[in-house]
């Protein structure tokens, strides 16, 4: 009864997995004498219910899951056996953002663009998806895996096969740590010991001590959960917890909300702890009751942790277990806050950031420092952006992104953003053009409960369109800042601002061109795009001026605590939950586009070999890939071969149909060369108007048009050379159009999304008497089968 809640978790699984040989009976008793034993540095084994594979780590397991399943398969074995051993969620979840930002549309151009950019990956994931047992793969575009995890993967207690026991994981991805908040024991590890336990191996760990962390009071109305979070990072950093648990504890977690504690136990990496562990209480049944979990699974999760002692009142101090050591805090006296410029734990209190910024720009280089000299503070620059004239300075706010787990799975802050947007319109406050604003949430949910509560429309007026649901401007992900901006920055020397609600904000992380970035909750991010400045104080200054020329303040837009809340309870409702992770399972993947007045890059004829479109051999001095090299430095008699560089995608590129002895019926003579055909038919057998394959095939690309290739008999034959596939296909040939294949070459231009059509037998370009200066229309329909007679149109 008095061991912390989250060493119960431990002592559970390591009874019930207790088999005498990888989790052993002193593994127990340590356990059970955690007091002691964890002020010895004892070493136990934990075998965690289940993993979460982040999409970049989840790639190689299934590759290794499949590289198992051949290797069992060439030993004689059953390769359908194997499977992971423990139950796996694996979320495609990091997004690109480009520069859609305020587009109304942003979200889908920039989910077509991932898709475009990682088809191939995901093709394999979606194959992984069906081909594994225990294997569960969350597509793109339905959120931010740590938010997934705690609205839809948690299962707080598993029920499988007729036992119940505690949900637990490993993740790959150090923020892990959300899922805490819930009341789940799990923690971020590297790919290879996430795998280890997908195979059914323990976890080594030391025992950890536990520090108890009591919190009191209420949050102060102005204050948000982020601003909590931001102090907890600070205190906790400072106290020394790396290696430790950090559990929660006293009457103040009671009056907060599971995305409250979700937030705090997110940011568990940046204070260091291993875990910031939330015991279940009656908050987390009702979280799953509004993410609209099973009823009747909640009563059984309610009644199995009541039942072992997993349970908590945290009213009640009888149930107060012993730690380690305990730290206080008294939610009352949190203030609102940021932390920057480089670091997440150096926290600034807003009504301190002016002043603060200012000492960062002249303090030596550092954490706290830029080092700009006195005759340089005041430098600015003036320029011209969407017909406007803007003037930066240090510390101009060009990145204000609502974006990250940390804060977009908690109503509270999203709707309290929500609802300051709507007060800045209507006071008639707008951001500046420039700023690059955008919103990522973590999952679906909140742009139903954005819209639901009529707040949306006005954060798109302020240019906070939704750009996507996955990792983004935290991560990196936020896309080029317009060119007039980079150019004043670098002119002026600028110590510009990046203003996020992520939970990362170090050099260089979040973009090149902003040197200073502060987290902040999503409210914050709205007012720093607002006044375009850190360089501000919001109690003495106004933040911008309103259509009846009166100046505005911030205290006169921030909406309150009360209302927020009330607002929440009205437009966050489970059937939002349900529709939106009802459909998560299914990984629809972008039909084939149709190919639609495409040029043909080449006219080929018969026995084109793997060797003529991806040579394997020395690498000509005057080719497309020779020039590349020459660029990067390297002397000829370094170009090495094909072969020797075919991990290098831009050589391999411009390598494609680069043989000497390429036959190009446009061209008339051997050569690994083509033409433009819209130049005109009346330059084309002009030398000069002769290009490499490699350029002609980007002019097309520049000009958006699409390519196929016409040949004859035994298209690809010879070695079976992935390049020959991979390489037309970043050219941009969609389809091949041939007499006839060589079997293996035509399965790797399916595997790479290029269509091999075949002519009908005794038929051939001669038939239709092309020559090859065509558009070709390919009629393909939703469903392509082997075998199906294709209708091409030819103009």
């Amino acid at each position: 009864d008095q061991l912390p809640y989250s060493i119960r978790v431990l002592l559970e699984s390591v009874v019930r997995n207790c088999d005498g040989f990888q989790i052993k009976s002193e593994d127990i008793e340590n356990v059970a004498q955690w007091k002691k034993t964890s002020q010895d540095g004892v070493e136990i084994r934990f075998k965690p219910a289940r993993v979460v594979l982040q999409d970049f780590t989840g790639v190689p397991a299934v590759v290794d899951f499949a590289a198992m399943r051949d290797a069992v398969k060439a030993l004689g074995g059953d390769p359908e056996k194997i499977n992971p051993v423990c139950p796996v969620d694996l979320v495609i979840d990091h997004s690109v953002q480009v520069d859609f930002n305020r587009s109304e549309d942003a979200a889908k151009k920039n989910l077509e663009k991932e898709f475009e950019r990682n088809n191939e990956r995901f093709l394999f994931l979606k194959w992984g998806a069906r081909a594994f047992q225990n294997m569960l793969i969350v597509p793109p575009g339905s959120g931010i895996v740590h938010q997934v995890n705690l609205e839809y993967l948690s299962r707080v207690v598993f029920d499988e096969n007729h036992w119940l026991f505690p949900d637990s994981l490993v993740g790959t991805d150090s923020h892990t740590t959300m899922i805490n908040g819930l009341g789940v024991l799990g923690w971020g590890v590297g790919g290879i010991e996430a795998e280890a336990v997908m195979l059914g191996q323990a976890i080594s760990m030391v025992l950890p001590k536990v520090v108890g962390y009591k919190l009191t009071g209420v949050i102060n109305p102005l204050a948000t959960s982020t601003d909590v979070v931001l102090t907890i990072t600070k205190n906790l950093r400072q106290m020394g917890v790396v290696g430790k648990f950090v559990e929660f504890f006293g009457p103040g977690v009671a009056s907060l909300s599971i995305a409250d504690r979700a937030t705090i136990s997110n940011m568990c990496p940046e204070y260091g702890a291993t875990v910031g562990f939330f015991p279940v209480d009656n908050q987390s049944l009702e979280y799953l009751t509004q993410t609209a979990r099973d009823k009747q699974k909640i009563k059984r999760v309610e009644k199995y942790l009541k039942t072992v002692g997993l349970f908590r009142d945290y009213s009640n101090e009888n149930q107060d277990p012993h730690f380690s050591e305990v730290a206080e805090l008294d939610l009352g006296s949190i203030v609102p806050s940021l932390s920057g410029p480089k670091r997440p734990h150096d926290r600034v209190a807003v009504k301190a950031m002016k002043e603060d910024f200012t000492q960062c720009l002249t303090n030596k280089v550092g954490f706290k420092g830029f080092g700009i000299p006195a005759d340089k503070l005041s430098s600015s620059v003036k320029f011209a952006y969407d017909g406007k004239e803007y003037t930066m300075s240090h510390g101009s706010v060009v990145i204000a992104a609502i974006t990250s787990c940390t804060n977009t799975s908690n109503p509270t802050v999203m709707l309290g953003a929500g609802m300051l947007a709507r007060n800045a319109v209507q006071a008639g406050l707008t951001v500046p053009s420039y700023v690059k604003t955008s919103l990522s949430p973590g999952s679906g949910v909140v742009t139903y409960y954005l819209k639901d509560s009529g707040v949306l429309s006005f954060l798109e007026q302020l240019g906070f369109n939704v750009v996507g649901f996955g990792c983004m401007t935290c991560i990196g992900n936020s896309g080029p800042l317009p060119e007039e901006v980079d150019k004043a920055i670098s002119d002026g020397d600028l110590v510009a601002c990046g203003v996020l609600s992520g939970n990362r904000n170090f050099e260089g992380r979040i973009h090149s061109s902003t040197r200073a970035n502060y987290l902040a909750s999503p409210m914050l991010v709205v007012a720093y795009a607002l006044a375009g400045t850190v360089m501000i104080d919001f109690e003495k200054e106004p933040i911008g001026t309103g259509t009846d020329g009166k100046s505005v303040f911030l205290r006169d837009i921030w909406p309150t605590r009360l209302d927020i809340q009330e607002t929440e309870k009205k437009c966050v409702l489970p059937n939002m939950f349900k529709e939106v992770y009802s459909k998560i399972q299914t990984i629809d993947l972008q039909s084939f586009k149709k190919i639609e007045d495409a040029h043909a890059l080449l006219f080929l004829g018969d026995s084109v070999t793997t060797d003529h479109i991806s040579p394997a051999g020395s690498i000509s001095r005057s080719c497309a890939a020779a020039r590349y090299l020459v660029k990067r430095g390297l002397k000829p008699r370094n170009f090495n071969s094909y072969g020797s560089r075919r991990g290098n995608d831009a050589v391999m590129a411009r390598g494609t149909f680069a043989n000497i002895r390429l036959k190009n019926k446009l061209v008339g003579h051997e050569a690994p060369k083509t033409i433009h055909i819209p130049t005109g038919e009346e330059v084309m057998f002009l030398c000069k108007f002769l290009l490499d394959v490699f350029d002609a095939a980007m002019r097309y690309k520049d000009e958006g048009t699409q390519l196929i290739v016409v040949a004859g008999k035994d298209y690809g034959s010879g070695s079976s050379r992935d390049w020959a596939a991979k390489g037309p296909w970043m050219l941009g040939v969609r389809a091949v159009l041939a007499e006839s294949y060589e079997r293996i070459h035509r399965s790797n231009l399916i595997g790479m999304g290029i269509v091999p059509l075949q002519f009908l037998e005794g038929e051939n370009a001669d038939t239709y008497k092309l020559d090859g200066k065509e558009k070709f229309t390919v009629n393909l329909p939703d469903h392509v089968e082997p075998g199906m007679t294709i209708d091409i149109t030819v103009g």
